[in-house]
């Protein structure tokens, strides 16, 4: 895992982009004590030299949007969370056609944009141009890598603080400098520069509000049609994603009415700058089951490319993980702060292997462990003499929470656990036979106290229904201990096959039919 960003960077933050507006050097090509452009010997930058001379734009202005957008991996073609392709994240979607605007500029099918490396810095170039042109840039005007600021908001396709932000981030590299290594191993290097980006035609009003829940935040609200108000379950776990996309541009892809998706935080990696889009108190779109109980935190990057998650990332985000586990009395361990990957009923893989969760548990000052409550699962096999894993071990912990002797919770389904079995299964008059079948999972799953539930409900006893009724009716009932409609409509259908009082509210009869194994 990657200590170090490959950019040499200080905190950048607010500080750093309030330099960057009073800075009165006026950048117009390389400072007398940077270091001469590498020779254009390589693919890369042999492609952002072609398309800067071609389209008029500043070769490090390029090269600089291209890093902010990619880190230069374009991803073999295949699209970030946005509809975005390739180094320059040529984009396809409701809010940002550039995708489309590139093929039309440069003539180039739009196949070979999203997944010919050289195609689609090509493209961006045109898209920057195009947006200089409308901006009314003349020929003096483009020379001068200030004057391209306001092209560089529009080519967020973002609006006010969203804009702002992906701008200000661009200029922050060239201010800093770069020496990127791209994931073919070739160098890209921008030398750094003063600057004093004109500001005046983007609107940056709200970019420094802070965060309402963590001071340390800037506050940039998502769509209120991308998130619910308010929470039907307490708040329990936090869950890491990795944005698939840029910092930016996963702010603003929040803001989007159609995205359908948000978080509550973002962060950012070049820095660790963090940005609230969902209050605490309501409910992001992040993570299916989940969403309920838990906080999002979104890290700017991709899964497969390590580079994205630098020190400073995570350091932040740890810092912001502690204080919500300090807030809502979150334990710090792995069954309670998780991959996206890990939460019941998702598809996704991120945060991925690169993703360091000794490093990032140990910042959180938590235990490292493995994830999961160890007794969750889709679906229920049949467990007996001879079998092994994770479900016997959830069987044996399960018994022997019951006072049944089913040994050593190792895993292995030996005489002592078929025993064990085989004496829960005589009281609850079950057929002893001492395998774990539906009937024997419902009933293990099930166990304990039986409190009334219903619609709103939240908490162990709800998870702990919800695995029973994930054995009994033999489809997945994500179990994130919130009682919504989803547990009502599979309450109804397990008491509606059972011959009870159809209801969808777990009392007496509907607690003792689980227990008793039908």
């Amino acid at each position: 895992m990657p200590r170090s960003p490959v950019v040499a960077r200080t905190r950048a933050g607010a500080s750093v982009l309030a330099a960057l507006t009073i800075t009165a050097l006026v950048a117009t090509g390389q400072p007398a004590t940077a270091a001469p452009a590498p020779p254009a010997a390589e693919p890369l930058n042999r492609a952002f030299d072609r398309a800067a001379r071609e389209y008029g734009v500043p070769r490090d202005l390029l090269a600089a949007v291209g890093y902010g957008e990619s880190r230069l991996d374009g991803h073999a073609g295949k699209p970030s969370q946005a509809n975005g392709y390739g180094v320059m994240h040529l984009a396809s979607n409701p809010d940002n056609r550039s995708l489309e605007k590139a093929a039309a500029l440069t003539g180039e099918p739009a196949d070979r944009l999203r997944r010919d490396t050289a195609a689609n810095i090509l493209g961006g170039a045109a898209v920057l141009r195009d947006h200089a042109d409308r901006l009314g840039l003349d020929r003096t005007e483009r020379r001068d890598v200030n004057a391209w600021y306001p092209a560089v908001a529009r080519y967020s396709e973002a609006e006010g603080p969203a804009a702002a932000l992906y701008a200000d981030t661009v200029f922050t590299f060239l201010a800093q400098g770069l020496t990127a290594t791209a994931p073919g191993g070739e160098t890209v290097r921008v030398p750094s520069r003063p600057v004093a980006p004109d500001k005046d035609e983007v609107s940056a009003a709200g970019v420094y509000a802070q965060s309402p829940d963590y001071p340390s935040a800037l506050w940039v609200p998502a769509s209120s049609q991308n998130y619910a108000t308010g929470r039907t379950a307490t708040i329990n776990k936090v869950v890491v994603h990795v944005t698939q996309g840029s910092y930016a541009g996963s702010i603003s892809w929040f803001q989007n009415p159609a995205s359908q998706v948000s978080a509550h935080y973002v962060i950012r990696s070049s820095d660790g700058e963090i940005t609230q889009t969902v209050r605490d108190a309501n409910t992001a779109w992040h993570a299916r089951s989940a969403n309920s109980s838990s906080i999002g935190l979104e890290h700017e990057g991709w899964v497969d490319n390590p580079a994205w998650f630098t020190d400073a990332m995570y350091r932040s985000s740890a810092a912001l993980t502690s204080h919500l586990a300090a807030r809502y009395s979150i334990p710090k361990n792995r069954t309670h702060i998780v991959g996206h990957s890990e939460v019941p009923g998702n598809d996704h893989t991120d945060p991925g292997v690169h993703w360091d969760w000794n490093y990032y548990m140990q910042l959180v000052g938590g235990s490292p462990g493995t994830p999961g409550d160890s007794l969750t699962f889709p679906s229920y096999a049949v467990q007996q003499s001879g079998s092994s894993g994770p479900q016997v071990k959830a069987v044996q912990q399960l018994l022997n929470a019951q006072g049944y002797a089913a040994g050593s919770a190792d895993g292995i389904f030996g005489p002592a656990t078929k025993s064990a079995t085989q004496a829960f299964q005589r009281a609850r008059s079950l057929t002893a036979d001492g395998a774990v079948g539906p009937k024997t999972w419902t009933a293990l799953l099930s166990a304990g106290t039986t409190p009334a539930l219903a619609r709103g409900s939240s908490g162990d006893a709800v998870k702990r229904l919800q695995r029973s009724l994930t054995a009994a009716l033999g489809t997945t009932v994500n179990a994130d201990g919130s009682f919504g409609p989803t547990t009502e409509s599979a309450v109804r259908t397990y008491q509606s096959s059972r011959g009870l009082s159809v209801d969808g509210k777990v009392g007496p009869a509907t607690w003792g039919a689980l227990q008793a194994g039908r």
